[in-house]
C-alpha cells in the first residue's frame, strides 16, 4: 500500500531521533482529519457528512528519552477499530522509530464523524457482491435498500500518510521538557449517567446526550468522574503542550451531517486560542454510560454553553497546576482476553443473518463491525492495555467504551498519584459496561456491544496489572 512505501522513507529518521538519550523532548503536531462531504458518519448510523461545522484534528506528541520513543494521538474522530487501528500504530511506529504497541491511538468518540473500521466495510463489499441484501422486499413500493458502507479505506490511508508525515517533520523541532504539570478541576453541570432512577424507583438507562424526559433530567447525576485532569509538559517555566481529560460523552446534538468536534473540540480550541504556543490535546475519559443527557435537551446553543462550562474547568485546572522534575517514562503494557458476546440475540450466526438480510443500512453496518470483532477474537486477539508511568502521575489508555467505573477503579489502584486514564483506545469491542448494567438489562447494550458478560472482571485485572497496583 502507498502508505508502507510511504514510511520507508521515514524510518532511517525516526531510527535516529530515537536514539537521543540527552535527556526528555517532546515533538507535538496537529493535522487536519476532516471527512469529506458523503463520508459515513457513526459507522453509517447517522446522516453521512454534508457540511462542515468545524474542523477535526489529530494532535499528538512523541516523547523521546526513556527506553524508546513514546507516541499518543487524540482524533477528534468516533472510532478507530479492527485491523485499522493496527494500521495506524504501525504507520506512527515506523514515523517516530518505536514499537507499535507505543503508540496511543484515541479517539474524543464524537458522533459527526467517521468509524474507522476497514475489515466491518471490507465484510460489506463482500455482500454486494453476493447481492443477497438486494433481493429483500423493499419496506415499501417507493422505498429502495441503500447500501451500507462505514468507512472509506482510501481516505483512512490518506490520512494515516499526512498523520505520519507531520509526526516525522515534529521530530527534528522537539523541545526539551523538564517537568510534568499536573492539574485538576471539578467541572459544573456537565456530565451524567445514563442510568437515573424513575419518580416511582426503576432503573432507567435512557438518559442520552440530548434528553427531554422530564425524570431524566430531574434525576441526580448518577455515578460520574467530576474531574478534568490536565497532564503538562514543561521546559523550565515555558509550558510546550497540555493533554485534559474528562469522561462524558461529546455530544451537544448530532446526527444531520454536520461534521463536528462539538463542545470538547470547542472548549479545546478556546484554550488554544488563549495559550497559541502550547499544543491544546483533549481526550474523553471512559464515557460509554455518561452523557451531558441531565444538562442538555439538544438546543443549538448548548454547544456553546457546554463548550463553556469545560472550557472554565481547563483554564482552572491550568491555572492550579503543580510542576513536578519529569524524570521518568517507563512503558507498561498487558494484552486483555475480552472475549465474544454469545447472548440470546447476539450471536455470530445472527450477526451474519442481519449483514446479509438487514433491512436497514446500518443494521447491516452494525452487523459488519460486530462480525469484525468476533473475527479477531476467533484469532486469537487480545487488546492492548498500555500505560505510561512517569512516577507521580501515569498516563492510561482503555478501549472503546468502556464505562466510567473502570476510570474510577484505576483512580483507586493508584490513590495517591495522577491517574490520566483515556478511554476509545481500540474501539473494536464497543460497549464495555460493569456486570450490574447485565443484570439490570441496560438498554445501551441491545446494540453496539460485543463483549460477553464477565468482562468486568478482565478489565480489573488488567488495570491492576498495568498500573502496577499494589
Amino acid at each position: 500500500m502507498r502508505y508502507l512505501l510511504f514510511l520507508g522513507c521515514l524510518l532511517m529518521g525516526g531510527a535516529v531521533m530515537a536514539q537521543d538519550g540527552a535527556g526528555f523532548r517532546l515533538a507535538t503536531f496537529s493535522v487536519d482529519v476532516t471527512i469529506p462531504k458523503g463520508h459515513p458518519c457513526m459507522g453509517g448510523g447517522i446522516a453521512p457528512a454534508k457540511e462542515v461545522g468545524d474542523p477535526l484534528y489529530a494532535k499528538g506528541f512523541v516523547l523521546t528519552g526513556g527506553d524508546r520513543p513514546m507516541v499518543l494521538v487524540s482524533f477528534d474522530w468516533c472510532e478507530i477499530r479492527g485491523t485499522s487501528f493496527e494500521k495506524w500504530q504501525q504507520a506512527l511506529a515506523v514515523a517516530a522509530g518505536t514499537e507499535p504497541e507505543r503508540v496511543m491511538i484515541h479517539s474524543t468518540h464524537v458522533h459527526d464523524a467517521p468509524v474507522m473500521d476497514e475489515e466491518a466495510e471490507k465484510l460489506l463489499r463482500e455482500m454486494d457482491a453476493t447481492g443477497a441484501w438486494k433481493k429483500i422486499p423493499a419496506p415499501a413500493p417507493e422505498a429502495a435498500i441503500q447500501v451500507a458502507s462505514v468507512c472509506w479505506p482510501a481516505f483512512n490511508e490518506e490520512c494515516i500518510e499526512r498523520v505520519a508525515r507531520a509526526l516525522s517533520e515534529a521530530l527534528p523541532k522537539a523541545r526539551r521538557v523538564t517537568h510534568l504539570g499536573l492539574g485538576k478541576a471539578e467541572v459544573q453541570q456537565v456530565a451524567s449517567n445514563r442510568r437515573y432512577l424513575g419518580g416511582d424507583g426503576r432503573v432507567f438507562y435512557n438518559r442520552m446526550s440530548r434528553s427531554t424526559i422530564p425524570d431524566a433530567q430531574k434525576a441526580d447525576v448518577g455515578t460520574i468522574d467530576p474531574w478534568l485532569r490536565t497532564l503538562s509538559f514543561w521546559d523550565g517555566d515555558t509550558p510546550v503542550c497540555a493533554l485534559h481529560g474528562y469522561a462524558v460523552h461529546p455530544m451537544s446534538s448530532y446526527g444531520k451531517g454536520r461534521v463536528s468536534a462539538d463542545f470538547p473540540g470547542r472548549a479545546r480550541e478556546k484554550m488554544q486560542a488563549a495559550y497559541p504556543e502550547v499544543l491544546q490535546i483533549y481526550a474523553s475519559g471512559c464515557s460509554g454510560n455518561v452523557t451531558a443527557g441531565k444538562w442538555n435537551a439538544g438546543a443549538p446553543d448548548n454547544l456553546e454553553v457546554l463548550a463553556g462550562r469545560l472550557n472554565a474547568a481547563m483554564q482552572e485546572a491550568w491555572k492550579g497546576t503543580q510542576k513536578v522534575p519529569l524524570e521518568q517514562s517507563q512503558f507498561r503494557m498487558v494484552r486483555m482476553p475480552l472475549g465474544a458476546r454469545n447472548t440470546l440475540a447476539h450471536t455470530e450466526t445472527i450477526l451474519r443473518k442481519r449483514l446479509a438480510e438487514g433491512v436497514s443500512p446500518f443494521e447491516r453496518a452494525e452487523a459488519a463491525m460486530g462480525l469484525a470483532w468476533y473475527e479477531r477474537v476467533k484469532r486469537g486477539h487480545r487488546v492492548q492495555v498500555p500505560c505510561v508511568d512517569f512516577g507521580p502521575a501515569q498516563v492510561l489508555l482503555l478501549p472503546a467504551e468502556a464505562y466510567v467505573e473502570f476510570q474510577l477503579f484505576a483512580q483507586a489502584c493508584r490513590p495517591d498519584s495522577f491517574v490520566f486514564t483515556l478511554g476509545y483506545g481500540e474501539c473494536g469491542p464497543g460497549y464495555i459496561p460493569i456486570e450490574r448494567s447485565w443484570k439490570e438489562q441496560d438498554s445501551n447494550l441491545n446494540d453496539w456491544a460485543w463483549t460477553p458478560p464477565g468482562s468486568e472482571a478482565v478489565m480489573k485485572k488488567a488495570i491492576r496489572e498495568v498500573l502496577a497496583a499494589p
